[in-house]
This record gives C-alpha cells, sequence and structure tokens, in this order.
C-alpha cells in the first residue's frame, strides 16, 4: 500500500488530497499507475456529488526534492494551461500527505494516452508556437522562473537575471555542479569549462543582445522530449506534460524537441 492511500475494496485517498478534489462524493477506485525512481503515479476515480464519474492522475514523492519537483511541476504545469489551456493537463494542487509528513502529492486531471502515438507535428507545433507567443508575460520582464523546476531528479536554478546570456551560463554552471556532486570530479570536463564560459557562451549569445537587438522571455516547457507528450485518446488532440518550465529563449529546448522522430523537409 502506498503511504496515504488504500486499493482494493475499500479505496480510501489521504484527506489532504481529498480536500483538493471538486465535488466528491464518494472514490470509486485508487489504482497503481507506475512509477519512476523518484515518484509514485496514481489513478484515481471518484463520483461527483451529480453523480457523474471523474478521474484524476497523482504522483506521490518523498523528501525535501520530492516536495520541490512536485511544487514545480504544479506551478510550471499551471503557467503552461494558462497560457495555451489545454496543451498540458488541467493541474488542480499540490500539497503534503497529512498521513507521510515527509511524502508529497501533485494532482492534476487523468487523460488516457495513445498508446505509443506521437502527436501531429503540425498541430503540435502551432500549440508550441501559441506557448512561445501567449501574451503571458514574465512577471518581471527577466529569465528565470518565480521557483525550482527540476528536469526528472535534476533541480534547475531559476534565479532572475536581465540578460538571456547571463540565466544561461548560471543554469549550466549549476547543472555542471550538480553532476560534479553525483559523479564526482572530471579534470577533462573541467578543463574545457573556461574556454565554454570566458569564449562559447559570449560569442554564441551575446549577440544577441547586443548591437539594439533584444530578447524577450518566452513560457518554455523546459523539459520537451518524446515522452513528455502524447496524444489524448478522447479528443486526439496533441498534449504535454512533466515541465521543467520557465522563462528563457523559445528555443532554448528545442535540441530536445529533435527526438520526437518526425521526418524534416525544407519547406
Amino acid at each position: 500500500m502506498t503511504v496515504g492511500l488504500q486499493f482494493g475494496d475499500d479505496p480510501q485517498v489521504d484527506p489532504n488530497v481529498l480536500s483538493v478534489l471538486p465535488d466528491v462524493s464518494r472514490v470509486i477506485n485508487v489504482q497503481y499507475h507506475g512509477e519512476s525512481a523518484w515518484a509514485k503515479a496514481i489513478r484515481i476515480d471518484v463520483e461527483q456529488c451529480d453523480g457523474s464519474e471523474k478521474s484524476y492522475f497523482m504522483k506521490v514523492s518523498v523528501g525535501h526534492h520530492g516536495r520541490e519537483a512536485l511544487k514545480g511541476e504544479f506551478e510550471g504545469t499551471s503557467a503552461i494551461y494558462a497560457a495555451v489551456p489545454g496543451f498540458s493537463p488541467r493541474p488542480l494542487a499540490w500539497g503534503t500527505l497529512s498521513s507521510q509528513p515527509d511524502s508529497h502529492f501533485y494532482v492534476c486531471d487523468f487523460y488516457e494516452f495513445v498508446d505509443g502515438a506521437l502527436p501531429e507535428p503540425t498541430s503540435f507545433c502551432k500549440n508550441l508556437a501559441r506557448l512561445h507567443q501567449a501574451p503571458q508575460k514574465s512577471p518581471n520582464q527577466k529569465f528565470g522562473f518565480h521557483c525550482t523546476t527540476y528536469n526528472g531528479d535534476l533541480p534547475q536554478d531559476n534565479t532572475w537575471f536581465d540578460k538571456w546570456e547571463d540565466f544561461f551560463a548560471n543554469s549550466l554552471r549549476h547543472v555542471l555542479k550538480v553532476r560534479e556532486e553525483r559523479a564526482g570530479p572530471n579534470d577533462e570536463l573541467d578543463s574545457l569549462l573556461p574556454t565554454l564560459f570566458e569564449k562559447v557562451i559570449p560569442r554564441l549569445l551575446r549577440p544577441l543582445e547586443t548591437g539594439g537587438r533584444t530578447l524577450t522571455p518566452s513560457l518554455v516547457h523546459g523539459d520537451l522530449w518524446c515522452g513528455n507528450a502524447a496524444v489524448i485518446e478522447e479528443t486526439d488532440e496533441s498534449i504535454v506534460y512533466d515541465p521543467a518550465a520557465f522563462w528563457g529563449h523559445n528555443e532554448c529546448k528545442r535540441f530536445q524537441t529533435t527526438c520526437l522522430p518526425y521526418e524534416t523537409t525544407d519547406e
């Protein structure tokens, strides 16, 4: 049994979770829905007060990083959903289980995905463009995000910066620091870093914001690859999830989008 949940003939849900599910008259079913190295996934089916049925998806994770990751997922998904409704799951809440203070949850609507299907490229890219061009703006016109978000189990440093070059360099330094903490030092890699930070990054990114040129921060998914995009079975619409969202350059995660195995043309 997962802490705060009970499966089987007498399904039960932690009171803190139940309190964020709207108009629930009873819990019909609680079903294990898979797990990763850092979170468990649960499907919760309920009967609402009007007699209709509704399903929710819940993640449960433990510890400080589990809490911050689920908070970041909720905040990032909320931002994406506000910008392009329907392009991400509808988020409900995140919080801590009353039955286990070191266990935390994130809840959104549940969607059945078409098994193995990838989003249709044209509509998917239109929605992605809508996200990057959404009328919502960075709250302070800076690059960053108001909380930590996670790329898998890797926390992202989303400290606010006025310049894209500064945000990018700071974020990359943070990733490299975490890499060293987890894997140990690497002399060959370390020998390349001065050139990377002192020459390569300034040469590539500084021209984007000098000579009268400016960049407007765009809301980006931040971890966009084929494992975080799907097709909703009921509507055939594309959807993205598990974001590591932040306000950045709209092409920042373009290299990950190329993991979607589409054929490209010159058109």
